[in-house]
């Protein structure tokens, strides 16, 4: 093991563990690199290094400046550990939906720490990214890190975290699952791969109330909603996030993913975070679909440290209806199941505005998903839409189905949680089951009224 010169020289080159038990025996291996035992116990170590040592070699960084960034944590664990080497000021912004280990870490560094509000549009003054632009704004001599669109985040990954996975497995992997955040990680990952070995399937993981996987299948945004598991998700676009580098997207709720990190840390001795749970539990799912001979290979992004008085604490789980929760519905399949094959009312594009209508007087329903040729969901028609666009004479019946339709809202995963259909339902609309970027099935409020009396 060589001297660094200092602790920066010591990011990257992690270990990679092998998975025994909550794995089965006729499943395929998986592999997990320990980002945690990164300087400041996170994979952001690398980008904020990276990024920082870019800035400094082009002059953007001088002396006596200030670093600012908008941060869920790990980021800034890493910048304020690489400003405290090279002694510059720190100001950070965070949501208040961190914990506070994460909060305070950062002041143990020296930095200043402004909290903001998580349930704020991304556009808004009071939103973690938009307040450290302000900030950077209003600090003379201030640099901007910007990891959310900084394509020296994904530069970052592309160069260290890329070539580590293939040596590591001296190139035996089939799949590489990495979540979705600002993006940095799996698109760098997903660019080194489609470079180097283009046969890797790259699969991205996102958390229902995030963006990713919704804007992946349809190219639309979503209405975000707030979710538990920290460092992973956007509820903005991301500069640093490259989808034409991923093949597949999945959604994990935040029971899938923090039941995994407690077993993590409980059966295999890593010391993980919520995101490491929402990474393994999708590798374990596509380690059962593709068996023995096999190897995915994922990321625990970061440490237990961050999460000691949340979801490693037992008492924070069930106040949250995570553990031993009567309030668990059970998963949307479940509903799908229940009610047998149903026909799923879909358009295509090229229907028209009269077919629709026939649809929803045939089949008694008020709003219908528009799908393209290959099936995927591109829009939904509402009886209202239809109504207003006849009346305003943007459209005829004639019109195309595409010329009246919505963004599609409410899509939702088969693993979701039951529980996450009525954020969908409050903005009045239908739940949408999307599996493999196909609908294969529509829930509205009745159908988990019928679910939930059955189950009573």
């Amino acid at each position: 093991m060589p001297i660094f010169a200092n602790i920066l020289d010591a990011v990257g080159r992690t270990p990679m563990v092998r998975l025994n038990k909550v794995v089965g025996p006729d499943d395929a291996t998986v592999l997990v690199k320990c980002e945690y035992t990164n300087p400041t116990g996170s994979i952001k170590d690398r980008m904020a290094v990276y990024i920082l040592n870019q800035a400094e070699k082009k002059g953007l960084i001088a002396p006596g400046g200030t670093i600012v960034e908008n941060t869920s944590g790990n980021t800034g664990q890493g910048v304020a550990m690489w400003a405290a080497v090279k002694g510059y000021r720190c100001v950070f912004t965070m949501p208040d939906k961190m914990s506070m280990e994460k909060v305070n870490m950062l002041k143990s560094f020296g930095a200043e720490v402004v909290i903001t509000p998580t349930d704020v549009p991304g556009d808004s003054p009071q939103h973690y990214v938009e307040t450290a632009k302000r900030i950077a704004r209003e600090t003379p001599n201030a640099f901007y890190v910007n990891q959310y669109h900084n394509p020296d985040n994904i530069e970052a990954h592309e160069l260290s975290t890329g070539p580590e996975l293939w040596e590591d497995t001296q190139g035996k992997v089939d799949v590489v699952v990495a979540g979705a955040g600002t993006g940095g990680t799996i698109s760098g990952i997903g660019r080194f791969f489609k470079k180097k070995a283009p046969q890797v399937k790259i699969v991205g993981v996102d958390p229902i109330g995030s963006i990713h996987y919704h804007y992946f299948y349809t190219k639309t945004m979503p209405t975000p909603h707030v979710y538990k598991v920290e460092g992973v998700g956007e509820d903005i676009l991301c500069h640093a996030m490259d989808y034409s580098v991923v093949d597949e997207f999945y959604q994990v709720n935040d029971k899938e993913s923090f039941t995994m990190a407690r077993r993590l840390v409980r059966e295999e001795g890593l010391f993980c975070g919520g995101s490491a749970g929402s990474n393994v539990h999708i590798a374990v799912r596509l380690a059962k679909q593709l068996g023995k001979g096999k190897t995915v290979v994922t990321l625990l992004p970061d440490s237990g440290t961050r999460y000691i008085t949340k979801f490693l604490q037992d008492s924070w789980m069930k106040d949250y209806g995570f553990l031993g929760s009567d309030r668990d519905l059970g998963l949307v399949e479940d509903i799908l199941k229940v009610r047998g094959k149903a026909q799923v009312i879909t358009a295509k594009e090229t229907d028209t505005v009269q077919g629709i209508i026939d649809l929803f007087k045939n089949h008694g329903v008020s709003q219908v998903p528009v799908i393209d040729a290959k099936g995927h969901p591109v829009g939904m028609v509402h009886e209202v839409d239809v109504l207003r666009g006849l009346n305003e004479g943007r459209v005829t019946p004639t019109s195309p189905a595409r010329a009246i339709s919505a963004s599609i809202g409410g899509l939702i995963y088969p693993k979701a949680r039951i529980e996450e259909l009525f954020r969908i339902f409050e903005t009045d609309q239908v739940g949408v089951v999307v599996d493999n970027n196909q609908i294969v099935g529509i829930i509205s409020k009745v159908d988990v009224l019928e679910f939930m009396t059955r189950r009573g």
